[in-house]
């Protein structure tokens, strides 16, 4: 195995199409409950994490160390466009950032669902896809 090459850690099954689906559902977020609180009461902060964590492994293959930083670039644009209630477009492009390098089976409509109406719990489930590929690294 190569670094980074790893997207499907857990072995879930691959349908014809080449696509698998999400390693968690998308209600299993209360089974990692910190997580599910910090998604809940600063989904800025989670977002930020998975777009530094997943910018790492898209880049340079590996986990990021530390798993990234509290108040990045990332999460304060978050909160800047979440006053006007644009939050979930840049969690949407995200999400489907994540569904491509794991070739999970969607659609953008899905994403934008999912990013309107279940943010914590979608914040939830990509942190949860990231890190299973981070987990599969002997390094991490």
């Amino acid at each position: 195995m190569t670094v980074g090459s790893n997207k499907n850690p857990l072995g879930r099954e691959i349908g014809s199409d080449g696509k698998r689906d999400f390693n968690f559902g998308l209600c299993d977020c209360f089974s990692t409950c910190g997580l599910c609180c910090w998604a809940v009461w600063c989904p800025c902060i989670v977002y930020g994490k998975n777009r530094q964590r997943l910018q790492n492994l898209q880049s340079r293959g590996m986990p990021l160390q530390g798993g990234g930083s509290t108040c990045s670039g990332d999460c304060c644009i978050y909160c800047f466009v979440s006053i006007p209630g644009f939050a979930w477009l840049l969690q949407m492009f995200t999400r489907t950032d994540i569904r491509k390098r794991y070739e999970i089976r969607g659609s953008i409509v899905g994403d934008c669902c999912v990013s309107c109406c279940c943010v914590s719990c979608g914040l939830t489930q990509e942190r949860r896809e990231i890190e299973a590929e981070e987990k599969s690294h002997s390094a991490y």
